[in-house]
Protein backbone atom coordinates (compact mmCIF):
# COMPACT_ATOMS: atom_id res chain seq x y z
CA UNK A 1 0.00 0.00 0.00
CA UNK A 2 2.91 2.64 0.83
CA UNK A 3 3.72 2.19 -3.12
CA UNK A 4 0.27 3.35 -3.78
CA UNK A 5 0.07 5.77 -1.08
CA UNK A 6 3.23 7.74 -2.65
CA UNK A 7 1.47 7.63 -6.26
CA UNK A 8 -1.68 8.74 -5.12
CA UNK A 9 -0.17 11.72 -3.03
CA UNK A 10 -1.88 10.52 0.42
CA UNK A 11 1.12 10.12 1.61
CA UNK A 12 4.82 12.25 0.85
CA UNK A 13 7.88 10.02 -0.63
CA UNK A 14 10.96 9.58 1.56
CA UNK A 15 13.10 11.09 -1.28
CA UNK A 16 12.60 11.90 -5.04
CA UNK A 17 9.46 13.46 -6.66
CA UNK A 18 5.98 11.93 -7.53
CA UNK A 19 4.59 13.24 -10.76
CA UNK A 20 0.84 12.70 -12.72
CA UNK A 21 1.55 13.80 -16.31
CA UNK A 22 2.73 17.35 -15.74
CA UNK A 23 2.03 17.55 -12.20
CA UNK A 24 4.50 17.42 -9.95
CA UNK A 25 2.84 16.33 -6.75
CA UNK A 26 5.56 16.13 -4.22
CA UNK A 27 4.91 19.99 -4.43
CA UNK A 28 1.73 20.29 -3.71
CA UNK A 29 -0.41 21.37 -1.08
CA UNK A 30 -2.88 19.88 0.66
CA UNK A 31 -5.59 22.15 -1.82
CA UNK A 32 -3.40 20.79 -4.94
CA UNK A 33 -3.54 16.94 -3.91
CA UNK A 34 -7.21 17.03 -3.43
CA UNK A 35 -7.80 18.67 -6.72
CA UNK A 36 -5.15 16.25 -8.60
CA UNK A 37 -6.83 13.13 -6.89
CA UNK A 38 -10.39 14.33 -7.87
CA UNK A 39 -9.76 15.06 -11.39
CA UNK A 40 -7.20 12.28 -12.13
CA UNK A 41 -6.37 9.93 -10.03
CA UNK A 42 -8.98 6.90 -9.39
CA UNK A 43 -8.19 4.43 -6.18
CA UNK A 44 -9.22 0.76 -6.26
CA UNK A 45 -8.71 -0.22 -2.47
CA UNK A 46 -9.06 -3.80 -0.77
CA UNK A 47 -11.92 -2.71 0.88
CA UNK A 48 -14.51 -0.78 -1.07
CA UNK A 49 -15.24 2.41 1.21
CA UNK A 50 -19.13 2.55 -0.09
CA UNK A 51 -20.55 5.41 1.64
CA UNK A 52 -23.90 3.42 3.70
CA UNK A 53 -26.17 5.36 2.70
CA UNK A 54 -26.08 5.78 -1.01
CA UNK A 55 -27.33 2.95 -3.23
CA UNK A 56 -25.37 1.28 -5.99
CA UNK A 57 -25.91 3.19 -8.30
CA UNK A 58 -25.63 6.61 -6.49
CA UNK A 59 -22.20 5.41 -5.57
CA UNK A 60 -21.30 5.44 -9.52
CA UNK A 61 -23.15 8.96 -9.75
CA UNK A 62 -21.69 10.71 -6.81
CA UNK A 63 -18.27 10.89 -8.92
CA UNK A 64 -20.27 13.62 -10.92
CA UNK A 65 -21.38 15.25 -8.15
CA UNK A 66 -17.95 15.70 -6.59
CA UNK A 67 -16.66 17.15 -10.05
CA UNK A 68 -18.93 20.19 -9.43
CA UNK A 69 -21.76 18.64 -11.93
CA UNK A 70 -25.21 17.65 -11.96
CA UNK A 71 -25.22 13.54 -12.86
CA UNK A 72 -27.90 13.85 -15.91
CA UNK A 73 -29.37 10.55 -18.23
CA UNK A 74 -25.94 9.73 -19.78
CA UNK A 75 -24.66 9.62 -16.41
CA UNK A 76 -27.12 7.35 -15.19
CA UNK A 77 -26.72 5.03 -18.87
CA UNK A 78 -22.81 5.19 -18.55
CA UNK A 79 -23.30 3.91 -14.94
CA UNK A 80 -25.66 1.17 -15.66
CA UNK A 81 -23.31 0.01 -18.17
CA UNK A 82 -20.23 0.12 -15.65
CA UNK A 83 -22.98 -1.45 -13.02
CA UNK A 84 -23.81 -3.98 -15.79
CA UNK A 85 -19.77 -4.76 -16.75
CA UNK A 86 -18.91 -5.89 -13.30
CA UNK A 87 -22.43 -7.42 -12.91
CA UNK A 88 -24.15 -5.76 -10.71
CA UNK A 89 -26.95 -4.54 -12.55
CA UNK A 90 -29.44 -5.94 -11.15
CA UNK A 91 -28.58 -4.80 -7.22
CA UNK A 92 -28.42 -0.60 -8.45
CA UNK A 93 -30.97 0.01 -5.97
CA UNK A 94 -29.40 -1.90 -3.01
CA UNK A 95 -27.65 -0.48 -0.24
CA UNK A 96 -23.98 -1.73 1.15
CA UNK A 97 -25.27 -3.44 3.98
CA UNK A 98 -27.02 -5.62 1.56
CA UNK A 99 -24.42 -6.52 -0.28
CA UNK A 100 -21.54 -9.65 0.09
CA UNK A 101 -17.80 -8.43 0.40
CA UNK A 102 -16.93 -9.01 -3.56
CA UNK A 103 -20.17 -7.32 -4.49
CA UNK A 104 -18.97 -4.29 -2.47
CA UNK A 105 -15.43 -4.55 -4.18
CA UNK A 106 -17.67 -4.74 -7.79
CA UNK A 107 -19.52 -1.53 -7.11
CA UNK A 108 -15.68 0.42 -6.19
CA UNK A 109 -14.39 -0.49 -8.98
CA UNK A 110 -17.60 0.01 -11.75
CA UNK A 111 -17.24 3.64 -9.14
CA UNK A 112 -13.51 4.34 -9.80
CA UNK A 113 -14.11 3.46 -13.60
CA UNK A 114 -16.76 5.98 -13.45
CA UNK A 115 -14.27 8.93 -12.38
CA UNK A 116 -12.59 8.80 -15.96
CA UNK A 117 -9.23 8.82 -13.96
CA UNK A 118 -6.12 9.69 -15.74
CA UNK A 119 -4.17 7.10 -13.36
CA UNK A 120 -5.92 4.33 -11.38
CA UNK A 121 -4.00 2.93 -8.77
CA UNK A 122 -5.52 -0.55 -7.82
CA UNK A 123 -4.67 -2.76 -4.47
CA UNK A 124 -5.13 -6.17 -4.41
CA UNK A 125 -8.23 -6.38 -6.69
CA UNK A 126 -9.37 -9.74 -6.84
CA UNK A 127 -8.67 -10.26 -3.10
CA UNK A 128 -12.47 -10.57 -2.43
CA UNK A 129 -13.45 -12.36 -5.65
CA UNK A 130 -13.57 -16.12 -6.70
CA UNK A 131 -11.14 -16.89 -9.52
CA UNK A 132 -12.87 -16.65 -12.15
CA UNK A 133 -15.05 -13.36 -11.24
CA UNK A 134 -11.07 -12.22 -10.51
CA UNK A 135 -9.92 -12.32 -13.80
CA UNK A 136 -13.64 -10.78 -15.48
CA UNK A 137 -12.68 -7.80 -13.15
CA UNK A 138 -8.68 -7.15 -14.19
CA UNK A 139 -9.83 -8.00 -17.72
CA UNK A 140 -12.70 -5.29 -17.18
CA UNK A 141 -10.16 -3.10 -15.67
CA UNK A 142 -7.23 -3.86 -18.69
CA UNK A 143 -9.69 -3.44 -21.26
CA UNK A 144 -10.96 0.35 -19.63
CA UNK A 145 -7.50 1.25 -19.35
CA UNK A 146 -6.42 0.41 -23.28
CA UNK A 147 -9.54 1.95 -24.47
CA UNK A 148 -9.13 5.14 -22.35
CA UNK A 149 -5.63 5.27 -22.36
CA UNK A 150 -5.26 5.32 -18.60
CA UNK A 151 -2.14 4.37 -16.66
CA UNK A 152 -2.63 1.60 -14.20
CA UNK A 153 -0.47 0.38 -11.34
CA UNK A 154 -1.92 -2.78 -9.42
CA UNK A 155 -0.34 -4.36 -6.69
CA UNK A 156 -1.28 -8.35 -6.79
CA UNK A 157 -0.12 -11.03 -4.81
CA UNK A 158 -1.98 -13.63 -7.31
CA UNK A 159 0.24 -14.46 -10.11
CA UNK A 160 -2.59 -16.03 -11.76
CA UNK A 161 -3.63 -11.62 -12.92
CA UNK A 162 -0.12 -11.49 -13.90
CA UNK A 163 -1.53 -12.52 -17.78
CA UNK A 164 -3.38 -9.11 -17.79
CA UNK A 165 -0.80 -6.81 -17.02
CA UNK A 166 1.69 -5.10 -20.06
CA UNK A 167 4.77 -5.18 -17.41
CA UNK A 168 5.23 -6.32 -14.08
CA UNK A 169 7.54 -5.96 -11.45
CA UNK A 170 8.29 -7.72 -8.45
CA UNK A 171 9.07 -6.02 -5.30
CA UNK A 172 11.33 -7.07 -2.58
CA UNK A 173 13.58 -5.73 -0.10
CA UNK A 174 13.22 -2.30 -1.69
CA UNK A 175 14.48 -3.80 -5.09
CA UNK A 176 12.85 -3.96 -8.71
CA UNK A 177 13.11 -6.81 -10.20
CA UNK A 178 11.34 -7.12 -13.63
CA UNK A 179 8.66 -10.25 -14.22
CA UNK A 180 8.22 -11.99 -17.79
CA UNK A 181 4.41 -11.33 -18.41
CA UNK A 182 2.55 -13.98 -20.87
CA UNK A 183 -1.14 -12.32 -22.19
CA UNK A 184 -4.70 -13.83 -21.89
CA UNK A 185 -5.83 -14.44 -25.27
CA UNK A 186 -8.13 -11.09 -26.06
Amino acid sequence: MSLLAVCGGLRSPMSGRMHVGDTEVTALDSEGLTRVRRENIGFVFQQSNLLPSLTVLDQLLLTVHLRGMTPGAADRDRAMVLLQQVGMESRSRRLPAELSGGERQRVGIARVLMSSPRLLLVDEPTSMLDQSRGQQIVSLLRGQCHEHRVAALMVTHDPDMLMYVDRAVHIADGRLREVEVSHAPH
